[in-house]
């Protein structure tokens, strides 16, 4: 594609704003083929701006979905079938309660999931997830997603200055804690220690850092205090007016940054199929 079609096809996409707090529609992009360079920038930079995406009525494949993953950054490959993992191509994982043969054939099938950010139970976390709805039910499951940022900028000087250098233990039970906090390190449950106002590398703006689902305790300072500073924290960056909630039709794309939002789950009928397919971004070590 010519340098005058490119900019032609990127003129012609429109970012459309989704609320007050984050997200924003991406109008005016097929997934279906390859994006050029100009149309990359203008989504890349959608989503520095507002968070999260949203591409709605698309049509793709495994690897349609992974073509345009990687525009934003490597993405996670699983080098072996693993549980809950039965797409074909490596970078893609299924999240449904669908079962076949008796057997779930996604991960995260049930209920409602508490705020979190994903990977936060990890050294490196992904920068980016990426869900594709291809079944639906009628009612629920909706993704929730808030602002970390405006959640950093609006505490009070004094809470900025207690958390400023604090580090944070992060853990992710998936036997016994796959949607509730849990408070207990267990032996052999993923972990990693995060800041609890991290920057992120891009945009260079600071982000408050825990959540709800993953967040056990901040380091360094007596066991009541982590608490309750951190009840405190989860209920201010859950504000209603930090959140903007998604409620998915299938043919939805959605991207999230993960560096400076959280996201939570609403409830929905176990009787009904939910089959989302899902990539995730490589990210880096959170500063």
């Amino acid at each position: 594609m010519g340098l005058a079609a490119a900019s032609d096809a990127a003129q012609k996409i429109n970012v459309v704003p989704l609320s007050s707090a984050l997200g924003a529609d991406i109008v005016g992009v097929d997934l279906r083929a390859p994006i050029d360079d100009a149309t990359t920038h203008v989504i890349r930079q959608a989503w520095k701006d507002h968070l999260v995406i949203r591409l709605r009525g698309q049509e793709l494949s495994e690897d349609d979905q992974v073509r345009f993953g990687e525009t934003f950054g490597p993405l996670n490959r699983s080098a072996r079938k693993r549980a809950h993992h039965n797409a074909a191509n490596p970078a893609v994982m299924l999240i449904s309660n669908i079962r076949e043969n008796g057997q779930l054939i996604g991960a995260l099938p049930d209920g409602e999931m508490q705020f979190h950010t994903d990977q936060s139970h990890q050294e490196t976390p992904c920068s980016g997830t990426m869900l594709y709805a291809l079944e639906v039910p009628r009612v629920g499951g909706d993704t929730l997603f808030a602002n970390g940022y405006t959640a950093y900028e609006t505490l009070p000087d004094a809470i900025k200055q207690r958390l400023a250098g604090k580090r944070a233990l992060h853990a992710y039970d998936y036997d016994n804690a796959s949607t509730r906090r849990g408070t207990v390190l267990k032996e052999g449950v993923p972990h990693a220690v995060h800041p609890v106002v991290r920057t992120h590398p891009e945009t260079g703006r600071k982000a408050l850092y825990v959540n709800r689902l993953m967040t056990l305790r901040i380091e360094d300072i007596e066991p009541q205090e982590s608490e309750d500073l951190l009840q405190m924290l989860f209920d201010h960056i859950e504000r209603k007016d930090f959140v903007w909630g998604q409620t998915w039709k299938p043919g939805d794309v959605v991207l999230w940054d993960n560096r400076c939002t959280v996201h939570a789950r609403t409830d929905f009928s176990a009787a009904e199929r939910r089959l989302m397919r899902r990539v995730t971004i490589l990210g880096e070590k959170p500063f």
